[in-house]
């Protein structure tokens, strides 16, 4: 942990436990926009968390991301609650899936039940959410602050909490933290299209496959143009999903144009030199369209629930490869870009005053703040509480179980060996032996 400064003493101090890269990279911006502005006018001091699992970035993927913390390690969720009762924060910030979220506000319940005081707890969800909407929100509820990336959302939201007869005031509207970056001021030599690739839609190698032979198809009879494919990860890393078909093998076994490129690093960076950005329900559409890139979301796999792309309705951003492939250049719809959080219009400085200012009075409670609430309880969800906070290493009242991982000091050499070893088994499985399983299953 940091040392304690004036400086420091002045600061809010922020905490942010996430399983993933892209979910730090939410949590960590997000922590910096909402936190409560203190006198003095001193940074925020951000302590980062990454719980251990499958998905725990590496080195590169961190600084890929390229937010920093004042400190960083990585936790199992029992060492994260005991450095939790411990600690004393302004604001936590979960940026987790809803399983995970779920299971540290009942362990927080727990750790806290004797404090005074406990920071104010803020979750939400790092991009669109196009599936699992009533599942994903209970497992969120409990935290002060359910953050909302746009007024769609935010009804979206409100209406699932109400119709349970859970509390909906924790819902706030807020935009994605990540957006920005110069406006789109027109066409780059060489015009450069981008198609920004997902781990896991589309999900099948047939469908991988399709999109990556389009794209290259596009380079080859556009040759004036660079074409990029924008990856998320390198083999053998993982994402907030699992990816068991990268395209970058998927590219090895084809004859690739000079003008054709498959590139890492900030989305942001290659945004700046994207003239048109392909996808098929990537998040980063929205950012494309916060800058007024020119932004297409696929239609040539159906508009369906399952790729996401159904969320796009009504963008007028939907087109196929051959409409592309003919020239054809979108227009966004400007109500719809509006409600959903993008703000091109120039109000996104604002977006996060109303979530700040809701933090800085639950800090000011007199008696200080409530203990957690969450809608599921042993007694809403007996069937269901249990197993996801067991997966957690948690009892049904929040407690550490019996034997639960590295409870009372960190891990030795050993261990961390071992734990490398273990996680990179499981992503060679993922990778490799689960498709082959899967084709051999199909015969």
């Amino acid at each position: 942990m940091p040392a304690s400064t004036s400086k420091a003493s002045k600061a809010p101090r922020v905490a942010v436990l996430a399983d993933s890269d892209t979910r730090w990279k939410w949590g960590a911006l997000t922590a910096h926009r909402i936190a409560p502005v203190r006198s003095g006018g001193a940074d925020v001091v951000l302590d980062g968390y990454l719980l251990r699992g499958r998905a725990t970035p590496t080195a590169r993927q961190l600084q890929e991301v390229g937010v920093r913390a004042d400190s960083l390690r990585e936790v199992t969720a029992v060492e994260f609650l005991r450095t939790m009762a411990d600690e004393s924060y302004d604001v936590l910030v979960l940026a987790l899936v809803g399983g995970g979220v779920q299971a540290m506000l009942h362990g927080l319940k727990r750790v806290w039940e004797d404090r005074t005081a406990r920071p104010a707890v803020v979750t939400g969800y790092v991009g669109v959410v196009y599936e699992k909407l009533a599942d994903g929100l209970l497992l969120r509820h409990g935290a002060d602050l359910v953050l909302a990336n746009s007024r769609q959302d935010a009804d979206r939201f409100r209406a699932v909490y109400e119709g349970v007869g859970a509390d909906a005031s924790c819902v706030t509207e807020v935009a994605l933290p990540f957006l920005g970056g110069a406006p789109y001021t027109g066409e780059h030599d060489p015009y450069t299209v981008t198609f920004a690739a997902q781990p896991s839609v589309p999900e099948s190698r047939k469908d991988r496959t399709y999109l990556l032979e389009r794209l290259v198809r596009h380079a080859r009879r556009h040759p004036e143009r660079e074409v990029l494919l924008k990856l998320r990860s390198r083999p053998g890393e993982h994402t907030t999903h699992i990816e068991e078909l990268p395209y970058q093998k998927l590219a090895q076994r084809l004859d690739l144009p000079a003008n054709f490129r498959l590139v890492y690093g900030h989305m942001g960076e290659v945004l700046d030199r994207t003239d048109l950005l392909v996808t098929v329900s990537s998040t980063a559409a929205l950012e494309s369209l916060h800058r007024r890139i020119p932004t297409v979301v696929l239609t040539d796999l159906g508009v369906r629930e399952s790729l996401g792309n159904h969320h796009f309705v009504g963008s007028g951003c939907l087109a196929s490869w051959d409409q592309l492939d003919e020239g054809h250049r979108p227009v966004p719809d400007e109500e719809w870009v509006a409600r959903q959080g993008v703000a091109a219009d120039g109000s996104y400085a604002t977006a996060f005053d109303t979530a700040r200012e809701r933090i800085a009075k639950l800090l000011d409670r007199p008696g200080g703040l409530p203990p957690l609430t969450p809608y599921y309880t042993p007694g809403t969800a007996p069937g269901y509480l249990p197993g996801i906070l067991a997966r957690h290493h948690l009892g049904p009242d929040g407690t550490p179980l019996p034997g639960a991982p590295a409870a009372d000091k960190d891990p030795g050499p050993v261990r961390q060996i071992v734990r490398r070893a273990a996680r990179g088994a499981y992503r060679h499985g993922v990778q490799r032996v689960a498709p082959v399983i899967r084709r051999m299953g199909e015969l």
